[in-house]
């Protein structure tokens, strides 16, 4: 690693708007705002197919991508969402990527980097205090404990945590109530931290947070009980994006985290209109598949952020093609096709990258570029992972031509923001997911009446589900027809702009696995960490 200020320097951010965490780590001071130019930059989206449990490399790949721009000689930058302490101990490891294409250093990035998530967790766990203070002291207007909805979070694997009783104790431990905990990654103060621009942007939707309703029935917010200013005052640094360097020591920018299986899964705003002003190609990537990250940046994003989107890269790998096929690579062939029917249909070009790994044979990888052939696809081999920025020229020329002949257009959005909530839903889940009908649970509809009665029906839609099917239920692989999905649940996160929508078997906090990661990490005694992955 070179030195962050010499980082900073290629990038061509002064030192006077750098904040050190130590040599190797920096946050972006706001005040570069007023030095920085229009936006300049083309963005390229890095989605995937629906993955294996242990996902396709999709990080790796942007990182790579990135720098395999700026070994080409232009200016480029990764831009990627931090890593939760979640999966790092469980099962799917961090996300500072891997092998020779990481962004360093690496174990700092995967652990607790600059204090971002601890204060995300101390911004909603203080409104928590202050709601249980509120009502306490039974200040007017009271708060129905049977209407309060704001949930407790801890960057951590716990489904202990999931339902939980608090205020046992007598009547000076607090009033007796269920409660519930969310993984940080799916808080909506997380959500508010990605998509806020400012520090009166951040405050204005931290006081926006819907926190429950009162015995009268009046929704009730965060700026009822005042909680706005002390939430920004703890997210202050946290709203500064953060400044690393990949292995080849070019510039990489981390910021947020938010799970895009039950989130909006991309990294912050503020970040990524830095980086479109400092840099001519910013690599950003969605989490999970086109019917999950991408979704939601189209959708949610790009909206908030006002970005068009100039390239995707759609990134699959032989594995996971025959997992999705039952063991045949061919019969796998359909979930990349509606991955790739999904971003074409927002109207941008995509390209396809088949991250490869050492047991792939070549009989496999040509049979996969025949069948891209065939829907005229552009397809590459990507080897990041084995030879960093080398590997990944061929798929970083093919953006590169695919940005030249198909300049960026307006983006085709699934839905109207006016269209009521189930018509968003439906185009969603016909559009993206390929289901044929939306079932509701009576508790669902009663949940989306009463948003649209309140006027929270012209939010986009975040929809929860899960990550391994184009459906709602992960046992259907491939691209599957004659499905519906169900909504079994409906939530506002009215600070961040969104209405949260629960399919299928899904929940904001996961559990670890029979043998997490944990397990396998330990610090030696001169204090080396090992194990982290």
């Amino acid at each position: 690693m070179i030195p962050i200020s010499e980082v900073a320097k290629k990038a061509g951010i002064d030192e006077k708007y750098l904040e050190h965490y130590g040599k190797y780590m920096a946050k972006i001071d706001l005040k570069i705002r007023k030095d920085l130019g229009e936006r300049k930059g083309k963005l390229i989206l890095v989605t995937a197919t629906n993955p294996t449990p242990a996902g396709e490399g999709k990080t790796t790949n942007s990182i790579g991508l990135s720098m395999a721009l700026n070994a080409l000689g232009h200016k480029a930058v990764v831009a990627i969402r931090q890593p939760s302490l979640g999966p790092v101990f469980g099962v799917k490891g961090g996300a500072a990527g891997g092998g020779k294409s990481t962004v360093e250093p690496f174990e700092n990035i995967n652990l607790m980097f600059t204090g971002d998530f601890p204060a995300v967790s101390a911004a909603g766990n203080l409104l928590s205090a202050m709601i249980d203070n509120y009502i306490q002291h039974d200040c007017q207007p009271e708060l129905d404990v049977r209407r309060t909805y704001w949930p407790r979070n801890v960057d951590m694997n716990d489904r202990s945590l999931r339902k939980v009783i608090i205020g046992l104790g007598g009547r000076f431990d607090g009033f007796p109530r269920e409660d519930n905990f969310v993984i940080t990654s799916a808080s909506e103060v997380m959500a508010i931290l990605g998509l806020s621009e400012s520090y009166s942007e951040l405050k204005e939707r931290l006081g926006n947070i819907l926190i429950g309703r009162s015995e009268q029935l009046k929704d009730m917010f965060a700026k009822d009980l005042k909680a706005q200013g002390a939430m920004t005052v703890i997210l202050r640094d946290a709203l500064k994006p953060n400044l690393v360097q990949t292995q080849e020591e070019t510039p990489a920018i981390i910021h947020t985290g938010p799970f895009a299986n039950i989130a909006h899964g991309t990294s912050s705003i503020i970040g990524t209109d830095f980086a479109l002003r400092l840099f001519d190609y910013v690599v950003i990537e969605a989490g999970f598949g086109a019917d999950l990250g991408a979704e939601k940046f189209f959708n949610i994003v790009t909206r908030a952020g006002d970005f068009k989107v100039d390239a995707c890269v759609v990134i699959t790998t032989i594995r996971a093609l025959k997992h999705h096929g039952n063991g045949n690579l061919e019969e796998g062939f359909p979930n990349l096709e509606k991955h790739m029917e999904n971003i074409n249909n927002f109207g941008v070009p995509a390209v396809v990258a088949l991250n490869r790994f050492p047991d792939d044979a070549t009989e496999e990888i040509e049979q996969l570029r025949k069948f891209c052939e065939s829907k005229d696809w552009k397809m590459e081999v990507s080897e990041v992972f084995a030879r960093g920025s080398e590997g990944g020229k061929a798929l970083a020329q093919a953006v590169l031509e695919t940005i030249e002949k198909n300049p960026a257009k307006k983006i085709h959005y699934t839905y109207d923001l006016k269209d009521p909530i189930k018509t968003k839903i439906l185009k969603v889940a016909k559009n993206i997911y390929g289901a044929d009908d939306v079932l509701y649970t009576t508790g669902a509809k009663g949940r989306i009446r009463s948003l649209e009665k309140r006027g929270f029906g012209n939010l986009p839609i975040c929809i929860a589900k899960t990550q391994f099917s184009l459906s709602d239920q992960k046992g259907l692989k491939g691209r599957p027809k004659g499905f519906e999905v169900e909504v079994n649940g409906a939530d506002v996160s009215n600070g961040a702009g969104f209405i949260v929508i629960y399919m299928g078997d899904i929940n904001l906090m996961p559990g670890l696995p029979e043998e997490p990661a944990a397990q396998g990490m330990d610090v030696d005694a001169d204090g080396n960490i090992s194990g982290v992955f």
